[in-house]
């Protein structure tokens, strides 16, 4: 549940204008609610982690998907679901027709209200090369659905360090960057010895034989000589923009306590 669904119900309960009984109701399903015998949804985890669940779209049918979607939708501004296909994107679509799709990031989503923007802060996504765009944009599209500001530079990797240093500026505006490479996965420590702000590094599958479907890229970032690189797994955008969206509300808080 939304936080400030939750405050308003319990503002509504102490000015008399709702019942305690019927609020029961409203709240009976405050820990899961269960769609037939398959999936159990996680209304409330948006009140303990501050971002509502996320579909994962493979290994489940277009029905099961969409079955979770409508009841997710009740509860939450924005529903998202991860790694659809196009194929079943469109079978999605003939059921939820407003359920738009954003095809280079393979995500869906389902937007039933106003999501809340963050006004402090920004995401800074950067690639290699174009090759990995996919996650890339899977890190921006979660994040931009998850109300935050982003900015995207794509195509800066290392085999033509100009194109990275001609973006300096840019790059140090950042308040958190997520940077994705492939191949050797140079890219994050390069960029990390250049801001003051936390790096994200994501590698992804892309490379020739060797890189071993992301293992060397991975590697290579873990290993990085440059301080301050938190490394996600293999092609997870998506984790990464999670990760990037927590670094900045736990900022806004602890400025709030200030």
């Amino acid at each position: 549940m939304n936080p400030d669904l939750l405050q308003s119900l319990l503002r509504e309960i102490a000015q008399g204008e709702i019942s305690p009984e019927k609020a029961l109701e409203r709240l009976k399903n405050f820990s899961f609610e269960s769609v037939e015998d398959f999936a159990k949804i996680d209304h409330h985890r948006h009140l303990r982690t501050g971002f509502p669940e996320v579909i994962w779209g493979p290994g489940k049918t277009p029905e099961q998907i969409v079955q979770i979607i409508q009841v997710m939708a009740s509860r939450s501004p924005v529903v998202m679901a991860t790694r659809i296909d196009p194929s079943v994107a469109e079978q999605l679509q003939e059921q939820l027709p407003n359920l738009i799709y954003y095809s280079m990031a393979r995500i869906c989503a389902l937007k039933t209200g106003e999501i809340p923007l963050m006004k402090s802060g920004n995401i800074s996504i950067l690639t290699a090369g174009t090759a990995d765009l996919p996650v890339a944009e899977e890190a921006a599209i979660t994040a931009e659905l998850s109300g935050f500001s982003i900015q995207r530079l794509w195509d800066v990797g290392v085999a033509g360090i100009h194109r990275l240093l001609s973006h300096r500026e840019l790059i140090a505006q950042a308040d958190v960057l997520i940077v994705v490479a492939g191949m050797e996965g140079a890219l994050p420590s390069v960029v990390a010895g250049m801001v003051d702000c936390p790096v994200i590094a994501v590698p992804t599958s892309v490379g020739y034989g060797a890189s071993f479907g992301g293992i060397a890229a991975l590697l290579t970032m873990l290993n990085s000589c440059a301080a301050g690189i938190g490394v996600v797994n293999i092609d997870n955008g998506f984790g990464a923009a999670i990760l990037a969206g927590q670094i900045l509300r736990t900022a806004k808080r602890l400025n709030q306590k200030n």
